[in-house]
This record gives C-alpha cells, structure tokens and sequence, in this order.
C-alpha cells in the first residue's frame, strides 16, 4: 500500500511499565523512590569529589563523572516515567521522542566507554603504580573524559538521525515506557535495514571495544595481585578494583543481554525489565556500590557532615 494512504504520525503514545490501571500508583511510589535515591547518590558523589581534597585523584575524577552519566540517563527517562503513572494519555510528541532517544544514547554511550576508561585508570594503578600519576595525569583525565563525551554525542546523533528518518505512519503506540530504538524500528512503515544496521554495529562495535579494553585491563591486574606475595598486599590491592568490577559485571552483562540478541527473540516484556534495570536501577546502585565498601568516599562523607554541621551551628 502506498505511503500516501497512511496518516502521517506526530505524536507517540507510550504503554508504559505496565498497563494496569490497580499497578499504576504503587509503581508510581517505587519509581520516584528509585529516583531520588538515585539523584540523593549520585549528586553526593559528584560534590564530595569535587569539594574534598583528599578526593582529587585520577580515580575520583572518573567517578564524578560516572555520577554525572548515571545522573543524566535516569534523568532523562525517570521525570516522564512517573508523570505518565498519574495521567491518562501517556503521549509524547515527534520531536520529544527523537530528543529523548538522543539524550538516552549520549548517556549510555559515555558509561560503556567511561566504564572502560576507569578499567584502564585500575590497571595503571595497580600494574605501573610508579608511573601513575605521570601516565593518568590531568591533562589525560581530562582528555579521556572529553573524548568519552564527544564520541557519545556523535554516536547519538548518528543513531537516533536513522531511527526518526524512517516514516511513521498510522500506529503511533510504543510498546515501552520510553522512545528506545527496538519499539520504535517496530513501528516503521518503510525499510528499517539501514537503521538495524547502524545500530547494531555501533552497539556491537561499542561495547565489544570497550569490553575488550576492560578484560585485557583485568587480566593483567588479576597477574599482577597473584604476583604480590603478602596476602594483606594483595587484599588492598584487590579492594581498589573490587567496586568497578561489580559495576562493571552488572552494566555490561544487562547490555550485552539487551542488545545483542537477534532481533526475532526480542520479548518486549523482558526488554523492559532490562531497561529498567540499566536505565534506573543500575544509576541508583553505583553510588553505593562505590561508596560502602570505600573508606575513602565515607570518611570524605564525613568530613563533610561535620563541615556542614560546624558552619550550621555558626549561623
């Protein structure tokens, strides 16, 4: 049938976590909880390594920005999530959709390479401690960390620009609770090749990149604590990495689950758990998996209560 006969689309309507109507108000509660525990976190991350001198090492430097990343991909997501909870229509306009995907892809691009970029800050510390500082110096974090953003941006617009340059016609209604690239190609009228493709290679490429830099980095950190011969050294050795490996373990294994499935397995069901899981568990979860086990993040938490107490009890 010829694309003329269809109605051109210019809103999209989102089904949400679940379509319950009974559902809606308790997930509403468990949502904005997972936010603000997540914003609560991620922002006390984000000020205690800014503020605290004992905090301005390479390694901290990285987290802030992780915080950041974790920051802005539950924020994109979450604020929309939990007012469609309370309304009836849960529509969202063309050109909303296309920012939101874009923003979600800039944000989750910069986690799997800012991920991988805190693998190799572990590796140098633990397997070249000596050079360490001459090798991670500011001007490299700095540049890391600018390139990790402008690499997302650029993947983000590549991406979403072939997923909204397909035509949309008719069915408007996305299968999700927020515009991601699988119920959206879903959706097309016209040939959704090209943008199957682009996707696909930039998240296989992506995250076997990355994944590859993580595993080699691990690999030769795992030689280098065998190789220390007190089991005390190796312990404190160990601990430095022990927070990223966790976070890293749970982040890549949801993508790679997510992502990297052929297309006709893809249960939708499914994929909204996952999305769920590394959209707005995962940014509520990595403050605390770097801070309470870090004596260095709780003992800077500290200082800063006490600061804030002292300057309190001043006014």
């Amino acid at each position: 049938m010829a694309h003329e006969n269809f109605t051109r689309v210019t809103e999209f309507i989102l089904t949400g976590v679940s379509e319950r109507p009974d559902l809606q108000i308790p997930l509403f509660f468990v949502f904005l909880l997972i936010y603000g525990l997540t914003v609560t976190g991620n922002l006390s991350i984000i000020t205690l390594t800014s503020v605290d001198s004992h905090l301005q090492t390479p390694m901290y430097f990285f987290l802030r920005h992780l915080a950041i990343i974790n920051l802005g991909n539950s924020t994109v997501i979450a604020p929309k999530m939990l007012v469609n909870f309370l309304v009836k229509k849960h529509t969202t306009s063309f050109y909303e959709c296309a920012t939101q995907l874009g923003m979600f892809l800039v944000f989750i691009v910069a986690e799997i390479f800012i991920l991988a970029v805190m693998a190799y800050d572990r590796y140098v510390a633990i397997c070249n401690p000596l050079l360490y500082m001459a090798v991670v110096s500011q001007r490299t974090c700095f540049l890391l960390v600018s390139l990790t953003y402008l690499y997302s941006l650029s993947t983000a617009i590549v991406a979403s620009s072939s997923v909204f340059s397909m035509s949309y016609c008719s069915s408007n209604v996305i299968n999700h609770f927020y515009c991601d690239i699988v119920p959206l190609i879903a959706l097309s009228c016209s040939d959704t090749s090209f943008p199957e493709t682009v996707v696909f290679v930039s998240a296989s490429t992506n995250l076997v990149f990355s994944i590859i830099t993580v595993v080699a980095s691990y690999f030769n950190i795992v030689l280098s604590i065998l190789r220390i011969r007190s089991s005390e050294g190796r312990k404190r050795a160990f601990s430095t990495c022990a927070s990223h490996m966790t976070a890293v373990s749970v982040f890549y294994g949801t993508l790679l689950f997510m992502y990297l499935q052929p297309q006709t397995n893809h249960s939708m069901g499914v994929d909204k758990m996952a999305s769920v899981f590394y959209t707005l568990v995962i940014p509520m979860l990595n403050p605390m998996i770097y801070s309470l086990r870090n004596k260095d993040v709780k003992a800077a938490l500290k200082r800063f209560l006490t600061n804030s107490c002292g300057s309190f009890k001043l006014m």
